[in-house]
């Protein structure tokens, strides 16, 4: 089992940053993959970026090419947590933001599908006016 904690969410007037961080806990131990993904109202849950770590690549970062610029990806040297930084948010970036943890990376590119995760956190919420 793993847990994961979300952290970080808040109010920001657009153009604003804001750094989310999830941290695992449990059986983290392998290669895995953490990744982001947000729901807006009304809208579906979509792949934001991700993090994969094995022997092939330690440290495969990659982020939806629309967040591109804009969005990083990271994850400390333990590898259990996980942060992404948000610049120069728009409103459309409102959405419950989830963190989630796949058994399984990639040697390179992003982990997009939500159904190759095993394990998600509850979401942190995040609002930008405009």
């Amino acid at each position: 089992q793993v847990q994961l904690v979300e952290s970080g969410g808040g109010l920001v007037q657009a153009g604003g940053s804001l750094r989310l961080s999830c941290t695992a806990s449990g059986r983290t131990v392998g290669s895995n993959t953490m990744g982001w993904f947000r729901q807006a109202p009304g809208s579906e849950r979509e792949f934001v970026a991700s993090s994969g770590k094995s022997a092939w690549n330690p440290d495969n970062k990659y982020v939806s090419e629309s967040l591109k610029g804009r969005f990083t990806i990271s994850r400390d040297n333990s590898g259990n947590t996980l942060q992404l930084q948000m610049n120069d948010l728009k409103p459309e970036d409102t959405a419950v933001y989830f963190c989630a943890f796949a058994t399984v990376a990639y040697k390179s590119g992003g982990l997009s599908r939500q159904d190759r995760y095993n394990y998600w956190g509850r979401g942190t919420q995040v609002t930008v006016s405009s």
